[in-house]
């Protein structure tokens, strides 16, 4: 708990996110009951969150999240967080990727999305690289922290991702 803590209680890595910051008795009620608390996706509006973990030294260093949004269309949502100390080294990229392979291979899930702040250049650029396509830009949608912000949002099918290296 306190490697989530140290990460989500930190308004730079909040600041994108449409939720946060995190004290300890939020982060606690979000693993207990809240939507960290899942480990399977059941039915439609699930989150599965799954932790990043430095192998090197068994650490916590972010997490990604697969929301369950259409069992009609087999559609999903992505979405990363990386502790500030542990970000561009390719950890999201790396997590992201395994988190699509079993959205599209094991989930069979016909579309991904990930809705990214516009002003977040690393997260836009973490999509770019797992071969998402730029579908839309929502001007001044989110009201958060006193101030509108944007979104960007990217998409993949499961039949452009399937051919990618390390997908199966």
């Amino acid at each position: 708990m306190e490697a989530l803590v140290s990460y989500y209680s930190r308004p730079s890595t909040c600041r994108y996110l449409p939720v946060g910051p995190f004290d300890s008795d939020a982060v606690v009620a979000r693993l207990r009951l809240g939507p960290w608390s899942r480990s399977t996706l059941d039915e439609e509006g699930d989150i599965l969150g799954l932790g990043v973990e430095l192998i090197s030294t068994a650490t916590l260093i972010g997490d990604v999240m697969l929301r369950w949004t259409s069992e009609r269309d087999r559609s999903g949502e992505i979405g990363w967080v990386l502790h500030p100390d542990h970000v561009g080294r390719g950890y999201a990229t790396e997590a992201a990727q395994a988190v699509l392979g079993l959205a599209f291979g094991e989930l069979e899930l016909h579309r991904v999305i990930a809705r990214i702040d516009a002003r977040n250049t690393p997260s836009i650029l973490v999509a770019e690289r797992l071969g998402m396509r730029r579908e839309a830009h929502l001007v001044e949608n989110h009201w958060k922290d006193d101030e509108w912000s944007s979104e960007v949002d990217y998409a993949v099918l499961r039949r452009e991702w399937l051919p990618q290296p390390g997908s199966e």
